[in-house]
């Protein structure tokens, strides 16, 4: 039976605690809540940080430290993702396009990896996407990838490759190619997400085409997209990941518990199909992170 890794992606950055209370918020909440998505069989748990007050999406170093902390001091295997999403988002101000709204949150490569360069996680996200994200645009330019990608690097930590369109996928493509990304590559097919790629075995069957040939690959789908595309993601040989991040309903008109209950479901839809669950160790050895791994001062 093939080993499936299921990722959790536990908050994310849009405001689904307000109808969801199980989203979690504090750091506190996003540890206890990653560690109980492990127990329920993920091998990765994907972390954004929110501002423990508000619930708005932050970057702050010292509460994605607290998180990893927490996880750690519980003595969990459980593999650490951090996200590099926070501070890609732009929209114009009316008066002046070339002036961004104070809606976005736009920074720098630098800042928007100073949590990877300080903690050294094991992995984290790397969006190679830029595209409408509702009605904000989403940001990355090339040489900004190319700033992030080598403070990565040079963090030890390999980069979940999280592309949206077939053009992200050659983008990203491109960064290996040139050497910016090392091999093997792991990415992240993100489906269903408002004017990108749809949440359908064709797109995710033309994604994964795209990609190159050493690399590994999980997939998701949004809201009610979540559960079919773990299926699919199976069949089609690829890992998957679920979580509040991208659904807070665990069937149609019941909202998720908690993301363990998240985890539960999409480990059965695993077994149905005909894989199992992959341990935190498995998950390692099949992402290569335990030889590039870089050793910790």
């Amino acid at each position: 039976m093939r080993p499936v890794i299921v990722t959790c992606a536990v908050t994310g950055s849009a405001q689904q605690f307000r109808s969801n209370p199980a989203v979690p918020i504090t750091p506190e909440q996003i540890a206890t809540s990653a560690l109980e998505a492990a127990d329920a069989g993920a091998a990765m748990v994907h972390i954004h940080v929110r501002d423990p007050d508000t619930g708005a999406p932050v970057g702050h170093t010292h509460l994605y430290r607290e998180v990893v902390d927490r996880i750690a001091d519980a003595g969990s295997d459980v593999i650490v993702n951090l996200t590099c999403g926070y501070g890609g988002r732009y929209v114009p101000s009316a008066a002046d396009p070339r002036v961004a709204d104070p809606v976005s949150n736009l920074i720098g490569p630098e800042e928007r990896t100073a949590h990877v360069a300080e903690l050294r996680p094991e992995v984290c996200s790397l969006d190679v996407a830029t595209m409408s994200f509702g009605e904000q645009v989403f940001m990355n330019t090339p040489d900004h990838l190319r700033q992030m990608a080598a403070v990565i690097r040079a963090a030890g930590t390999t980069p979940e490759i999280e592309v949206f369109e077939a053009g992200h996928v050659r983008l990203a493509t491109h960064l290996v190619d040139t050497g910016v990304l090392a091999r093997p590559t792991h990415f992240q097919l993100c489906l269903g997400i408002e004017w990108s790629m749809p949440a359908t075995a064709e797109a995710m069957s033309f994604l994964r085409s795209l990609l190159p040939a050493d690399a590994t690959w999980s997939a998701f789908g949004i809201s009610r997209h979540q559960f079919p595309m773990v299926a699919e993601a199976v069949r089609q040989g690829g890992h998957v990941r679920v979580g509040l991040e991208d659904n807070i309903y665990l069937e149609r008109g019941v909202l998720a518990p908690s993301n363990a209950a998240l985890v539960e479901r999409a480990a059965q839809i695993v077994e149905r199909e005909g894989a199992r669950v992959a341990t935190p160790a498995e998950a390692r050895r099949l992402l290569g992170l335990a030889d590039r791994r870089a050793p910790v001062a």
